[in-house]
């Protein structure tokens, strides 16, 4: 299992604390993140790979700094982003998911075999030639998945990846997510889909406040909404 490991960890941006005092210690198989917008849970999710780095304090994965080893934690953490279309950047879906292998130091025969196995696995290899972009909104996610899990990483931090889909699509996702052989922290705003996860934390005005099992940890989340 991966260990992440957030010490003190601060974040500052324009002149306001998104994040502060964060300490935290992650090594579940499933945990997720909640938190009202703007209450820092994103910036919490981009710090687990390098994508944001802290002001302050610091972030370890496996004991790599993700300020000063980024590339190599990234090897580790897979980032799936809300909106795919900031993700998919060649024309064709094999195109796309082979392009996260471009520094894998694999042959050109083990890419085109990597990314059609992962095609097939989770059913877009009859969309292997289709342009990216003209998918549809769950397929898009979907593609955004695969070209992340293709690089076989230890843990895959996905934020907010149901928020722009239907709720067909959204289950199809979640499916996805709940079979992963990886680790998953999983940010959210659907609280149906964390019902079976090892952890949640709650965030909020930048700081974690509740820490605990799903049981607990939604309910106090509502309570806190309600407030």
């Amino acid at each position: 299992m991966t260990t992440v490991v957030l010490e003190d960890v601060h974040v500052r941006r324009e002149g306001r604390d998104v994040l502060r005092g964060v300490s935290l210690r992650l090594s579940q198989e499933r945990v997720a993140v909640i938190g009202a917008n703007g209450s820092g849970k994103s910036t919490l999710a981009r710090l687990l790979n390098g994508l944001v780095v802290p002001t302050s304090g610091r972030v370890l994965v496996d004991g790599l700094d993700t300020r000063r080893r980024g590339r190599d934690v990234r090897r580790r953490v897979g980032f799936v982003f809300t909106d795919p279309d900031a993700q998919i950047v060649m024309p064709t879906v094999a195109e796309d998911v082979a392009y996260s292998l471009r520094r894998s130091g694999l042959t050109p025969a083990q890419v085109r075999d990597r990314v059609a196995a992962e095609l097939h696995r989770h059913g877009l290899a009859d969309h292997a030639d289709h342009p990216a972009h003209l998918l549809s909104g769950g397929q898009k996610q979907l593609l955004a998945l695969v070209s992340v899990l293709v690089t076989a990483p230890d843990l895959v931090v996905a934020d907010e990846p149901t928020t722009l889909l239907d709720l067909r699509n959204t289950r199809a996702i979640a499916r996805r997510l709940a079979a992963l052989d990886q680790q998953l922290v999983l940010v959210t705003h659907d609280l149906d889909l964390v019902s079976g996860f090892d952890r949640v934390l709650v965030v909020d005005e930048g700081r974690v406040v509740v820490d605990d099992v799903p049981t607990v940890a939604v309910p106090a989340y509502r309570a806190l909404m309600g407030a």
